[in-house]
């Protein structure tokens, strides 16, 4: 009787540290979170889990509304917003999930195949504005970013702009999807999506950080470091809700979890 109320304990215990798990935040992160999350229920069917995205901002504002259990990130958390979280008598953890490749996108009737850091930076800063600048068409140069919440947003501007400001005239898009979508069907137009997004209605552009080497975004090159544009992922939780959360997290961070990261387009951690 005394080892069937231990098992029962156990599995109330279990339960209540894998239910009604609550995703939220960056884009990039989305598809990967929403196949382990699928998983994971598959494997602890009395397990809940809601996965929505937003942008990285979002979901770190909502783990301090305390409207999430776990903030998708594809950018680390500004020193402001640990700083708003202490303020509240909070903290987080940070957890890195997986890499990801950056790919640089345009329509696919561009002839132009590869672009340096350089000429990126010109492009997204207004300096380049026809493709004839840079060994393609005579057409104007339309320029698609993400919207300033956007995890992505900020790292493209830290590795490729170096921190200066993208062109007042960049159209800002508020997903990713967005972005594929607009890209596929503006002949003139440049973007950037997380390497998982890929897909045949746009085309990739080699990179060069060092005007000589240049790689596609692959896996491949992303894992060896040929291609430069690469970041990690994270998971950012409040530490009072370690026990709740980490069943999760220790299932995406497994050799199960991390190989659906890897057959989703990412790079993993181990």
């Amino acid at each position: 009787m005394k080892v069937r109320s231990i098992l029962v304990a156990s599995f109330i215990l279990f339960s209540l540290t894998t239910s009604a798990q609550r995703i939220k935040g960056s884009d990039t992160v989305l598809p990967v979170a929403q196949q382990t999350a699928e998983q994971f229920i598959n494997l602890h069917p009395e397990a809940r889990v809601t996965v929505t995205g937003g942008g990285t901002g979002v979901g770190i504002s909502a783990i301090m509304d305390n409207t999430t259990d776990i903030a998708m990130a594809s950018r680390p958390i500004k020193f402001s917003e640990k700083m708003k979280m202490k303020a509240a008598g909070e903290n987080v953890n940070e957890v890195i999930v997986a890499y990801d490749a950056l790919a640089v996108v345009v329509h696919p009737s561009n002839p132009v195949r590869k672009l340096t850091r350089e000429q990126l930076e010109a492009i997204f800063r207004g300096k380049i504005t026809n493709w004839q600048q840079v060994g393609g068409d005579d057409r104007k140069i339309v320029v698609y970013s993400r919207e300033t919440s956007s995890g992505t947003y900020e790292f493209f501007k830290e590795s490729v702009l170096k921190n200066k400001n993208y062109m007042p005239g960049s159209l800002s898009m508020p997903a990713t999807g967005a972005i594929i979508q607009s890209v596929s069907q503006t002949k003139g137009a440049i973007g950037y999506v997380g390497l998982a997004y890929v897909s045949p209605r746009i085309k990739t552009l080699s990179v060069s950080y060092d005007n000589s080497h240049y790689a596609t975004p692959t896996v491949e090159n992303a894992s060896n470091k040929t291609y430069p544009i690469v970041r990690p992922l994270y998971y950012y939780y409040n530490v009072k809700n370690k026990k709740q959360v980490t069943p999760l997290i220790e299932f995406i961070l497994s050799p199960q979890g991390q190989e659906i990261i890897k057959k989703s387009g990412y790079i993993p951690v181990k």
